[in-house]
């Protein structure tokens, strides 16, 4: 196996669904034990756990708010206690992501972005560091977007909060490298999963006509990615972004 993660904890937040369900399963192919983090869709956290299972992949299931103190503090103790000390930290989760004007937005939402893309990796990487600094090792993967690269517009609310994330994560990753943490982040381009089903087809074609490969992105590619940054193999590497978009963004 050329990424070895037997013997280690991975939590990825909101991986019952879309992206971070594929980086659950690439992780766990790997070796690691991964839970299933969600919110209010236990079924679909149940399918996500039963397909882990029939992998081989050992997990449970930890449904938490992890834009709260609690809920974060809800999660680590149902992961800790079941898998064991966490190793590896991607925070995934987010909500809806309506592109509108910047009137049109009301201050609520830009604050709803920033919980999800500022406060909880920071509430979620607060909670893993005592033990990851205690054993001197430690992964963060931030899965963050190119569209902070492409300025993408109009999107200003999701576009400044995931600019905030990445300025976050550079700091973070300077600040944490002395003690064998690194941490890093995937900046995916747009990977149509489940929420994406209703999203016009011409928008959809107009996006897949700009990307240079031709192709969709999948899952798997984030997957393998954060597999990458997560392994041994990638120990020196930090405060990085790597964008998986097909080479959307060749710079």
């Amino acid at each position: 196996m050329a990424f070895d993660l037997t013997g280690r904890v991975a939590i990825i937040t909101g991986n019952s669904t879309g992206l971070g369900k594929g980086i659950g399963h690439a992780l766990g192919l790997a070796g690691a034990s991964v839970a299933v983090n969600y919110q209010n869709q236990t079924e679909r956290a149940q399918a996500t756990l039963e397909a882990y299972q029939a992998d081989g992949i050992n997990t449970v299931l930890a449904q938490a708010d992890v834009t709260t103190e609690d809920g974060v503090n809800q999660l680590f103790e149902t992961v800790e206690s079941s898998l064991g000390q966490v190793d590896i930290l991607i925070p995934n989760a987010t909500c809806e992501q309506p592109q509108l004007r910047i009137e049109e937005y009301e201050w609520e939402f830009y604050q709803r972005m920033i919980d999800f893309f500022l406060k909880s990796p920071y509430l979620l990487a607060r909670r893993a560091l005592p033990a990851m600094k205690k054993r001197q090792y430690g992964r963060i993967i931030n899965i963050v977007s190119e569209v902070f690269h492409r300025s993408v517009a109009p999107f200003s609310a999701y576009v400044s909060a995931k600019g905030a994330q990445i300025g976050w994560t550079r700091s973070m990753a300077t600040e944490l490298a002395p003690d064998g943490i690194t941490v890093n982040m995937v900046a995916p381009g747009w990977i149509p999963v489940e929420r994406h089903a209703n999203d016009p087809p011409e928008q959809k074609q107009a996006y897949l006509d700009q990307i240079p490969m031709g192709r969709w992105g999948q899952p798997k590619d984030i997957g393998d990615t954060s597999l990458f940054l997560a392994s041994d193999e990638a120990s020196f590497v930090t405060g990085q972004t790597i964008c998986v978009n097909g080479g959307l963004t060749p710079w």
